[in-house]
């Protein structure tokens, strides 16, 4: 359960520090206290969507704490590296001015969505937007799935159902009427014969782009060859590097043996006189076999005229258009043998669809059986919400795609409801006011959490519309479920106020030029207060107080059963 939480720079609220109890806590104040900011920074701290727009005014970041105690095993943990678990584990996210979020796990830096992952297991929220989607029949079917444990199933019709797609769409991409496929086919043959034609080699651009640049440079390059040559190997009436550096080695060398440090000199210059040596070797080797002329420049020039212009059409490189060539082979094979492939993948259809609607047959089976349960159980949750004649029922139809399967399986579904006796069942969108919404809503929300693992609830605000009796009964099993879980309620009404085993209160105030909003336990003659309020306006009167006594008299009852 949610033990802990800490609040600071959020909104309205500057620090705050709610020490949640186990069974049915309950947050009440006016409207713009600041309620629903509690549940913001709830989400916050689980992993979920938020904004730098959060943070409160004139503060760089805003940090939420959640400490969780009395869990399950979550073997989440070590699977994601976060060691054994603890008592306690502590989760922290702190969003920043800049953007960045960071959050913690028990002091250990983990990603948004490794907070997300395990704020799931945690903690579910449910707001008034679920209501919405409890009007969206594209809806229904996830809900059905989540009651039914259904995943498993469904990956695996899924796994058979986009293998079915791809050999569809092999199979339209080879087929073509005739114009269109002997028109494909001039246009490969054409242009597998020029490039063909062309002879392409790997990297022959590279080498045609080198050899021109040397042989555009012919006449500087010789020239500083030959300047060159003339310094080590020098002329007809002048000495070279390399003849003056071997006299000065051969000068050295006699006297080397007075000294030791004209030894090692007499070895420098040798190795100096080698090296010279072979330089001028090489460049003499160089000016001997480089060959130019013009007509070699402009074969290379025509060359590589040619390849550009391929390139244009094929890419932006050889390998590229010989890339390109081997595909169009491929693609030119591929339709000529068309009717003989479309026949193998036409087979290979035959046995995947097959494989597909079986699977999705074992699916909808599964479903329907679901779908009886979940009808079951919500009707028995509306009666106890004070609505005994409702009917609530799974209707299927075929599934819209091609032979009835799509992703989602080879059903459509849609929830049907019947509020009073005699009358028709109809889709819920169509017949469901603000009220019965809520409480099919309650009373979904109460059957899908009773196996699911997680340990906490938050209802916000979800019993909008609903007063009198039907506000008693939603208090009542908010209550019940209380005894198994633990909930956290934001709400106005004082029936769902008075049946909460703990209650805060959550309240504005001014400081200094700033809003402040505090959130603050109540004991008895708080909660007295606070439902007085909530019964009757900002006017509390006696009468009221004994009204607010009262309810509270009759929840503390309704706990003893």
């Amino acid at each position: 359960m949610l033990s802990l939480l800490h609040i600071e720079n959020i909104a309205i609220i500057e620090s705050v520090d709610i020490q949640f109890g186990g069974g049915f806590n309950v947050l009440t104040g006016e409207t713009g206290a600041g309620k629903s900011i509690v549940i913001d920074a709830i989400s916050a701290v689980l992993g979920e969507r938020t904004s730098r727009e959060l943070i409160r005014t004139g503060a760089k970041s805003a940090l939420v704490t959640a400490v969780f105690a009395d869990l399950p095993p979550l073997p989440w943990l070590e699977d994601n590296g976060l060691g054994p678990q603890e008592e306690e584990l502590l989760l922290q996210r702190e969003i920043r001015g800049d953007g960045k979020n960071l959050c913690r796990v028990n002091g250990r830096l983990v990603t948004v969505a490794q907070l997300r992952e395990l704020g799931r297991q945690l903690l579910n929220i449910h707001g008034q937007h679920d209501g919405q989607m409890l009007l969206d029949p594209e809806c229904h079917l996830g809900y059905l799935d989540s009651f039914g444990r259904t995943a498993p199933l469904l990956e695996e019709y899924q796994t058979a159902y986009r293998s079915m797609a791809e050999l569809r769409r092999q199979i339209g991409a080879l087929e073509m009427d005739e114009a269109e496929r002997s028109r494909r086919v001039d246009t490969l043959e054409y242009q597998i014969r020029e490039l063909e034609r062309a002879e392409l080699r790997p990297g022959e651009d590279e080498e045609l782009d080198a050899r021109k640049t040397l042989l555009r440079s012919s006449g500087k390059l010789m020239e500083a060859v030959q300047e060159a040559r003339f310094a080590l190997s020098g002329g007809d009436d002048s000495q070279g590097a390399c003849d003056l550096i071997s006299e000065a080695e051969g000068a050295v060398r006699s006297v080397a043996r007075l000294s030791p440090q004209l030894g090692e000199l007499s070895e420098k210059l040798s190795a100096l006189s080698s090296a010279a040596d072979d330089a001028a070797e090489i460049l003499r080797d160089f000016a001997d076999e480089f060959d130019f002329s013009p007509e070699e420049l402009d074969r290379l020039e025509s060359r590589l005229d040619v390849i550009y212009r391929l390139k244009k059409k094929y890419g932006p490189t050889v390998a590229d258009m010989l890339d390109y060539l081997e595909k169009s082979k491929g693609e030119l094979e591929q339709i000529q043998d068309a009717d003989d492939t479309i026949q193998r993948l036409e087979r290979e259809l035959e046995k995947a669809k097959k494989v597909a609607r079986k699977r999705g047959e074992a699916l909808t089976e599964a479903r329907r059986k679901a779908a009886d349960s979940l009808q079951r159980r919500v009707q028995e949750e509306l009666r106890q919400l004070d609505m005994p004649k409702v009917q609530f029922v799974t209707e299927f139809a075929p599934g819209p795609g091609q032979d009835s399967m799509d992703d989602t399986g080879m059903d459509q579904v849609q929830f049907l409801m019947s509020a009073n006796l005699g009358e028709a069942l109809k889709p819920i969108q169509k017949v469901a006011s603000g009220g019965e919404l809520a409480r099919i809503m309650l009373a979904l929300k109460n059957v899908l959490a009773e196996d699911d693992g997680v340990g906490s609830l938050v209802f916000d605000e979800v019993d909008t519309g609903v007063s009198g009796r039907a506000a008693q009964k939603v208090a009542e099993k908010m209550a019940d479920v209380a005894r198994r879980k633990q909930v956290l309620c934001v709400t106005h009404l004082p029936q769902i106020a008075a049946m909460a085993d703990v209650h805060f209160m959550v309240e504005k105030g001014e400081e200094a030029g700033r809003t402040y909003t505090r959130v603050g336990w109540l004991e008895r003659q708080g909660r007295v207060e606070e439902l007085a309020r909530l019964i009757g306006g900002a006017a509390v009167t006696d009468v009221l107080r004994k009204s607010a006594a009262e309810l509270l008299e009759q929840a503390e009852a309704y706990h003893k059963k």
